[in-house]
């Protein structure tokens, strides 16, 4: 079965397209192909409380053209989710009714708990050593999912601390008191290691020179920090390949990760290729697979 999975974030759109099949007792997940269009509806959403109507008019075209490429590969199954910038933004709900008249897109917006709920589907801890505790990082545009796996327990909660947030100084100094003391309390203290997911991560997994799943430390973090410093914005696009839209949040998103490894006392983060996408076509699976069975 292929699925069909759209993100619609405060940074960026993403549609990912994945082939899902069943090979003796194991389940495959292979990405066919991923799409991403720059929007930033978080450079709206988190200023000025709404999204404007230029912004508005990218998200609906991009969503009619993600149509047009779902139907081209007769998928199983679509799920369309909007995240912090389109929870924020008073026009949000008008903006989805659009979407669903013209694109035919059934876009929900989540909350925090359930963004993290389908980021922590990936269950990627299921790869790595039963002996220690894990916590689930993704740093986004607008906001911070992160999920505590250990014990036998498992606690999600997210924060209003995103890279865009961050770079447009709308993260409130009781935001991020709030979040360090749930960390804190949750993780500080027990063998923990992080698995970071999403775009941010992965780009500052590149950016240390990571190869072959080997973990970011805290020190690889903190030499990409002071790397990307030394390069103006046009360079780290120019030099270091990062995409525009990505080059200047990539530097609050080393910060954010940065301040909750050394909260946490973790020493060392994971950065496998998942995101929030990958998430959802797990519970598309897990939906189809419970049908069959009934």
């Amino acid at each position: 079965m292929i699925f069909a999975t759209i993100d619609v974030g405060s940074n960026a759109i993403r549609l990912l397209l994945t082939d899902v099949r069943a090979v003796e007792d194991e389940v495959i997940f292979e990405r066919m192909t991923m799409l991403r269009v720059p929007v930033r509806l978080g450079e709206d959403a988190f200023s000025r409380g709404k999204i404007s109507d230029d912004k508005a008019k990218m998200l609906i075209k991009t969503m009619c053209g993600f149509r047009e490429i779902i139907d081209g590969f007769q998928v199983a199954d679509t799920m369309a989710c909007a995240t912090s910038a389109l929870r924020e933004a008073k026009n949000g709900d008008a903006i989805v009714q659009k979407i669903k008249n013209k694109a035919g897109v059934d876009l929900k917006i989540i909350d925090g708990k359930k963004e993290a709920k389908l980021i922590y589907a990936n269950h990627i801890e299921q790869n790595f050593d039963p002996r220690y505790s894990y916590l689930y990082i993704d740093v986004g545009g607008g906001s911070t999912e992160v999920t505590f796996v250990g014990g036998g327990k498992k606690k999600s909660k997210s924060f209003n601390v995103g890279c865009i947030r961050l770079k447009e100084g709308f993260v409130l100094k009781e935001t991020w008191n709030e979040m360090d003391k749930w960390l804190k309390k949750t993780v500080r203290g027990k063998s923990v290691v992080g698995i970071g997911s999403g775009g941010n991560i992965r780009s500052l997994y590149l950016l240390a020179g990571k190869v072959n799943n080997e973990p970011l430390r805290v020190s690889d973090l903190s030499g990409v920090s002071k790397m990307l410093q030394n390069y103006s914005l046009e360079e780290r696009v120019t030099e270091l390949g990062l995409k525009p839209d990505r080059a200047d949040v990539i530097v609050p998103a080393c910060y954010i990760y940065r301040h909750i490894l050394k909260v946490c006392g973790i020493k060392k983060i994971y950065a496998p290729v998942i995101g929030l996408s990958d998430g959802m076509v797990h519970e598309l699976y897990s939906k189809h697979k419970k049908k069959f069975m009934e």
